[in-house]
């Protein structure tokens, strides 16, 4: 595919309509939507080669249709699985939704190659180095590879780029995890079935674990082991639980590590900031898009990028919540239960999958359910300790947590 030209050597102060800083899924994402819509000039900044540049992720999500992004689908499923503790299997079919990988490298092809179309769209490989308002906009000033400074000047500025820190937060979990892509010596996956999560591991004394099996052919998977808890493990660790999982849950017999990958997404109730001054806005999870619960964040930054795209087709500049409050409310409890140890983590999931319809559930964990229809799940729960969870949380003051290392989330 064709990427956008890059600005040239002799590029000095340029102005666009929008300025979007950081190309990994939100970024590209919002980039993608405003050349579609046709109404705006953008520069898209990505980190230049070198040690700035994230690794190759692995982002998957669920839709109805085609959808956006067709072309740079690596994988899709059609049905769901779930294990529980127990060893018992929950198979779903969650149609007409489809659950849906993305590559990384394969998505930024595709978005650089749709802006190369677009009269006005261009990427430009540099280091951001401070976005501030000024009185008619916004400015980033920029470094380039070689050491050159660029300053961009722009009516908007949509900023991607991970915190630092968190804001406080009554609860912070982290969904932290390390995945292989294994190739085995015979045929041992169903490369119809996700296995979306495997309970079967040991459990941590907070939060949960699973193993999450997406398989590519019947002798090539994505395998990961992860965590709901408060801290992320070493790397030894994780490479020893993705051996257990694969040696004697999965029993893959002899295989080989072709590649892997690694994240950590936070599962919190802060408040997240979306607008940081008049002209300068914050997207993806660091301006909240990750569903607390979940750690699902892909689709929510389509919602966002399409009705940002369309704000801006109609002269508004906001950035509206990627989550109703409802389901912020529910996320904040169920976290503050998981944490205590007052629901048992793998149960309440595995019991979700037993008595919910799959489509609805999915729809639900991506945010995109009515009242009546939350009302109905929340009967499905632990109905005694998420109520007492629930009176104690407004009473709860929200405190700063140390630096999670927040890494973009791959869902």
């Amino acid at each position: 595919m064709s990427r956008v030209p890059e600005a040239p050597e002799e590029t000095s102060d340029a102005t666009s309509d929008v300025v979007i800083v950081g190309g990994g899924a939100s970024g590209l994402s919002l980039a993608h939507h405003l050349a579609a819509s046709g109404s705006s000039t953008v520069t898209l900044v990505e980190a230049p080669d070198g040690p700035r540049r994230p690794p190759e992720r692995t982002w998957c999500y669920w839709e109805r249709g085609t959808g956006d992004f067709a072309e740079a689908v690596s994988a899709s499923w059609s049905r769901l699985r779930v294990h529980g503790t127990d060893g018992r299997t929950i198979t779903v079919d969650p149609s007409p939704l489809r659950y849906r990988m993305l590559r990384s490298t394969t998505f930024e092809q595709l978005v650089h190659s749709r802006l190369s179309r677009s009269p006005g769209s261009r990427v430009l490989r540099a280091t951001a180095d401070t976005v501030h308002d000024t009185a008619d906009g916004a400015e980033v000033r920029c470094t380039t590879s070689d050491g050159r400074t660029l300053t961009l000047r722009a009516r908007h500025v949509f900023d991607s780029r991970p915190l630092r820190s968190l804001p406080p937060a009554r609860t912070q979990l982290m969904q932290h995890f390390r995945g292989w892509f294994v190739r085995t010596d015979a045929d041992r996956f169903d490369p119809a079935v996700a296995d979306l999560m495997d309970f079967r591991v040991p459990q941590p004394r907070h939060g949960l674990a699973f193993g999450y099996t997406l398989p590519l052919a019947p002798d090539r998977a994505l395998v990961e082991y992860t965590e709901f808890s408060r801290a992320p493990l070493t790397t030894t660790a994780y490479e020893a639980a993705l051996a257990h999982y694969c040696r004697d849950i999965l029993g893959l017999g002899a295989f080989t590590v072709e590649s892997a990958e690694q994240g950590l997404i936070p599962m919190t109730d802060a408040r997240f900031a979306r607008r940081t001054g008049p002209a300068t806005f914050r997207i993806g999870t660091a301006g909240g898009a990750t569903r607390p619960a979940t750690g699902y964040t892909f689709a929510a930054v389509q919602r966002q990028s399409r009705a940002i795209a369309a704000a801006l087709r109609d002269g508004r500049a906001i950035v509206p919540a990627p989550h109703g409050r409802r389901a912020l409310a529910m996320d904040a409890v169920l976290l503050r239960a998981l944490d205590t140890g007052r629901i048992d983590g793998p149960g309440f999931f595995t019991g979700l999958f037993r008595r919910v319809p799959p489509e609805r559930l999915l729809r639900f964990l991506d945010g995109d359910t009515s009242l009546g229809e939350e009302w109905g799940i929340g009967l499905r729960t632990p109905v005694g300790p998420m109520l007492r969870t629930a009176v104690e949380l407004p009473f709860l003051p929200r405190r700063s947590q140390p630096d999670p290392r927040i890494g973009e989330s791959h869902r």
